[in-house]
């Protein structure tokens, strides 16, 4: 059985509906950027920003520090932003 791995941009959709309220307004944009590394723009409904960032912005903290190890394994850098 081959599985298609899942890309970072998935990845991030799924663990913030996971978090979130309302997860069809969960949205993530993704942008290249000159040197090469990714920038995920990760967008939600309006009362979910509380969920996604978390107290103290562990939640928002953990986010980043998975889809970092993830696009690792692949030799990519990758940054989340958390967008209005």
């Amino acid at each position: 059985m081959s599985e298609t791995p899942i890309s970072t941009k998935e990845l991030l959709e799924y663990l913030a509906r996971g978090l979130v309220d309302e997860p069809d307004r969960v949205t993530v944009h993704e942008v290249q950027e000159d040197d090469g590394s990714v920038v995920l723009e990760l967008s939600v409904g309006r009362d979910d920003y509380g969920n996604v960032i978390g107290r103290g912005g562990r939640t928002a903290s953990a986010l980043r520090t998975v889809i970092k190890s993830a696009a690792a394994r692949t030799g990519r850098r990758v940054f989340v932003d958390i967008v209005d």
